[in-house]
């Protein structure tokens, strides 16, 4: 695998400068006609129950350890072989473009083939998993708007837009460290660690070494 070269970054890059390049690519789209159904889906059906206040409550809490879950297991899939079979999804495949070069602005969105089929599970969860249409429908415009900041904040770490508040300076280097410094540790991307500290992904930067493999994942061996 190829590593690329670092590009120089762009001198005096604001945050409306990073959201006129952030909508010019289409996940953004796709998830924000998502939320716009689903919100008026929502405010047509009506019938609001306590259930409506709860749902975004816990999904926030939870939110950063299904970042984590999907950083881990599906992003960093190793490629294996079942007999002639090759197991290495796009998903994947994709990721390692991205930790090849961190700043190639269309590796940094979920891919269009995963967006599409996520956004078909997630609408189908929301129709099909709850006893009330209306509490599923909460769930997927929340999702959605979990989704949505997910990709801008992506997004914005990977810009050349620099930090100007401390909150956003933490979230910026945690993810940072994992493209980095060594991507076997700091996987939540909208948080400044909150799962990798429970989880065990979140050392004392001190102690840990430059990965070789940071930009070639697995060491080039899928």
């Amino acid at each position: 695998m190829t590593i690329a070269t670092e590009r120089p970054a762009r001198k005096g890059f604001t945050l409306r400068d990073a959201g006129r390049e952030f909508w010019k690519h289409p996940s953004p789209w796709v998830i924000g006609a998502v939320l716009v159904a689903a919100l008026t889906a929502r405010v047509v059906i009506g019938n609001w129950q306590i259930s409506d206040a709860l749902v975004p409550v816990v999904m926030l809490a939870l939110f950063p350890f299904f970042e984590w879950v999907i950083h881990v297991f599906v992003l960093h899939w190793r490629p294996k072989t079942v007999g002639r079979l090759t197991i290495d999804p796009v998903l994947a495949r994709e990721h390692r473009r991205h930790h090849v070069d961190p700043r190639d602005i269309p590796t940094i969105f979920i891919p269009a083939k995963a967006l599409l089929w996520a956004a078909s599970l997630a609408v189908g969860t929301a129709l099909l998993a709850f006893p009330q249409l209306g509490v599923g429908l909460t769930f997927l415009v929340i999702l959605m708007m979990l989704g949505l900041g997910y990709e801008w904040t992506h997004y914005l770490i990977h810009s050349d837009y620099k930090p100007k508040t401390c909150l956003y300076r933490a979230i910026w280097r945690n993810h940072r460290q994992h493209h980095f410094k060594n991507e076997h540790y700091w996987f939540t991307v909208t948080s400044s660690g909150t799962a990798d500290r429970v989880l065990g992904t979140y050392p004392d930067l001190a102690t840990v070494t430059t990965s070789p493999t940071a930009k070639n994942l697995h060491g080039g061996g899928g």
